[in-house]
């Protein structure tokens, strides 16, 4: 069994977003733990080596967030995944993986993750990625996202306005910019700076598009964008 925390672990940290590591590689897990407890707002309540043990300290602990590698012995991450979001569904999970493609991403958000970096991030995007998934929103590795939001615009282009969702065609131009940097993981205030808007503009923005595309927060529009064409499941 991988480590866990004591039971009677009670204090103030328990403000804290506590996160359950979930990796088979002992070096990779000791690396991530120090630098998310160097953070102020992070606390790791345990570490699992496979998947059955996420989901056993996942039901124990009941983490804000998991990082969950993918390649696992015994039950692999994104089969834990599943189990944790049916059985646990206000947990939310990053994943943790060495692969960037779009077949892996795709695979990723159907089993209901609400994050995806890779192992060789930065420092500063990992810890991104866990804060992101805590409030509720889906983090997507820039560089995948923006490879996603291209190939995108390509099938846009020369298609027949009747092939084209409805609902993405009542969007403005300045709600399409929006969404595609949605898609790209950008925050209000990144989005803001990118377009020269104000912050409270691009809330107005955000909340227009959830209006039209009936979405609740950021994951339903990326898996919006994903169903008209963002990339093919």
């Amino acid at each position: 069994m991988g480590y866990l925390a004591q039971a009677g672990e009670e204090t103030a940290s328990r403000a804290k977003v506590r996160v359950l590591l979930v990796d088979d590689h002992t070096i990779l897990r000791q690396g991530i733990r120090i630098l998310l407890e160097a953070q102020d707002d992070f606390e790791v309540v345990g570490e699992a080596t496979n998947g059955r043990e996420a989901l056993e300290l996942a039901r124990q602990y009941n983490p804000d967030v998991v990082l969950m590698d993918i390649s696992m012995p015994e039950m692999n991450g994104l089969e834990a995944t599943r189990r944790i979001k049916k059985e646990l569904s206000q947990i939310r999970v990053v994943i943790l993986t060495m692969h960037e493609t779009e077949e892996y991403l795709v695979q990723i958000l159907q089993a209901g993750a609400n994050g995806y970096v890779l192992k060789q991030a930065a420092d500063y995007e990992l810890i991104e990625a866990v804060r992101i998934a805590n409030r509720g929103d889906t983090y997507l590795y820039p560089r995948i996202a923006a490879l996603l939001v291209t190939d995108y615009l390509k099938r846009l282009q020369g298609k027949p306005a009747e092939e084209l969702d409805p609902a993405f065609e009542s969007l403005t131009a300045r709600e399409r910019e929006i969404l595609v940097l949605i898609a790209e993981g950008r925050t209000n205030r990144e989005i803001a700076e990118a377009l020269t808007l104000s912050i409270k503009t691009v809330e107005n923005h955000r909340y227009s598009l959830m209006n039209k595309l009936n979405a609740h927060d950021r994951g339903e529009l990326v898996r919006y964008a994903i169903r008209v064409g963002l990339i093919q499941p």
